[in-house]
Parts: structure tokens; sequence; C-alpha cells
């Protein structure tokens, strides 16, 4: 902890040398420190300061719209989406009236553009949830596809998938996260393009099949699942001209 904190501190001054020769300042009370790990013994956390104040510690914080957890379990994240979604159904509820309400495939297009898009940002992060967690929003997904085609609450779940051409939240976020690996992959300079296990520790997720490996690894078992792991990514070639 002593070296993560001395390492950080230089970091930290480094930038705030650049906020100041460039006229620019860091607001300590807008500032938070998150301590990242999964030990359940006791441990201390770091001392970060921005000139003479402290950062304070936090548990979870909101970075680009998802909210970290110092566990990275994701579970404050999810349990947020899963309120703002009860939220936007009535939005549903109301557009599907018998009488005046629209129909199924406008309901369908309100659905993906309004809610599901919420859900699919950020899927590639979040993804590395355990399933129990990520289970949480699988039935509301099925209360909105029940709402948009009218079917009973007793209706099968693969039915309507069928009947609305969705799919599963599951596949929804492997297709995500397979597509950006493509776009990963790439491009040439990519900082996660080179972000791979090494031999130790893919021993080491073999073995422990509950933790969860990074993103890469995550999706070339993806690949492997669906007999894309011979693919050769062919690199984005970009056309840099001068000003």
């Amino acid at each position: 902890m002593h070296l993560i904190e001395r390492r950080l501190q230089i970091a930290i001054n480094n930038i705030l040398t650049w906020c100041k020769h460039n006229l620019h300042t860091i607001s300590p009370s807008k500032s938070c420190v998150v301590h990242f790990c999964r030990k359940r013994c006791l441990h201390t956390d770091p001392d970060l300061y921005i000139g003479n104040q402290l950062i304070p510690v936090v548990n979870e914080v909101r970075f680009l719209g998802i909210i970290f957890d110092r566990k990275l379990t994701f579970l404050s994240h999810i349990l947020y989406l899963r309120k703002r979604w009860e939220r936007l159904l009535n939005i549903l509820k109301v557009l599907s009236n018998t009488s005046w309400g629209t129909d199924r495939t406008s309901l369908l297009r309100i659905y993906e553009s309004v809610i599901l898009s919420r859900i699919d940002y950020g899927c590639v992060v979040y993804g590395s949830a355990c399933a129990s967690n990520l289970k949480k929003i699988d039935p509301l997904h099925h209360s909105a596809l029940r709402i948009c085609s009218g079917a009973f609450r007793t209706s099968p779940i693969d039915s309507l998938y069928v009947e609305c051409f969705q799919m599963p939240l599951s596949l929804r976020r492997q297709k995500l996260s397979i597509n950006y690996y493509f776009k990963v992959m790439s491009v040439s300079n990519h900082l996660l393009s080179s972000q791979h296990v090494s031999r130790a520790l893919t021993r080491l997720y073999n073995a422990r099949p509950s933790k969860i490996p990074p993103f890469l690894d995550r999706t070339m078992r993806m690949l492997h699942d669906t007999y894309l792991d011979g693919l050769q990514v062919q690199k984005d070639a970009t056309f840099h001209y001068s000003p």
C-alpha cells in the first residue's frame, strides 16, 4: 500500500504542476479516492492529498455514467439501472393502452431507444459482474417484452424473444463485447490490445472459475464458444493529414 500511495501521490503532484502551468485548478471537494480491493482482511486505505487537503475515501464512485464500487461487483450500478428501468416502464404501460395506444412495432422501437439503450451503455464494463447480479435486470426485460407484445404473464420467455425479435440480455452483452473486441483489435496502438493475462494467472483463473478474468480473456472465451477464435482482424488504416 505504501508503494501504491507514493506512486499515486507523485502522479497527482505532476497533474497539479501541469494544471498550475496551464491555469487550471482541481477542487479537492469534488475529488475522491476509491480503494479497489477484494481482500477480506483489514487493511489501510491510501492517504492522498491535493495540495494540503486530504482526498476523502469513498466506497463507490460514478464515472462516465457507471458506478464503480470498491470490490468491482457492480451491484450498485445494476440496482441503479433496475430502479431507473422501473420508472421508464411506465411510459410503455401508458402507450400500450388498447383503445388509443400505439402498435407493437412502435412500442418495441420506444423500448429499444429509451430503455434498452441505457442497459447497453457500459455493458462491456459491468458485464464482468457475477451471473447472479446480472440476472437481477432480466425480469424487467421480460416485463417490457410482455407489455410491447401484449402477452400474458404466463407466456414462456423463449416465446417472447421469438415474438418480439429480441435476444436475452446475456447474449446481447456478449454481442456488444465481441463488437468492441474487434474494434479494439483493429486499432494498432489501442491500450487494451496487449492487456492479456499471463500464463501463470491463466492457470489461476482456470483453477478458480469464480474469479472473473479481464475483458480480453473473457471475450476470447466467447469467440472460442462461437467458433470465431481463428479470425484475423484487419488493422484500421487511419490516414493522418497535416492541418
